[in-house]
């Protein structure tokens, strides 16, 4: 899997997620938690990961919503 987003935002993480699943491309969230074990509030970001042979149908389809 390959990281397509990387945002502290929730609602950019959100949006992002909402399109990849009606556009049918796999995806993974992950560093949810990494925060909360650094002891910070949303101060590391979480990331995006798409497989690789959906990387840039991923990375058009977010470009396009002018997420990138």
């Amino acid at each position: 899997m390959i990281a397509l987003l990387n945002s502290n935002d929730p609602v950019q993480i959100s949006y992002a997620e909402a399109l990849l699943l009606d556009a049918g491309i796999d995806h993974e969230v992950v560093d949810s938690h990494m925060s909360v074990i650094e002891g910070s509030i949303g101060a590391l970001p979480k990331r995006v990961l798409v497989a690789e042979d959906r990387y840039e149908d991923a990375r058009q389809l977010l470009t396009d919503a002018d997420l990138l």
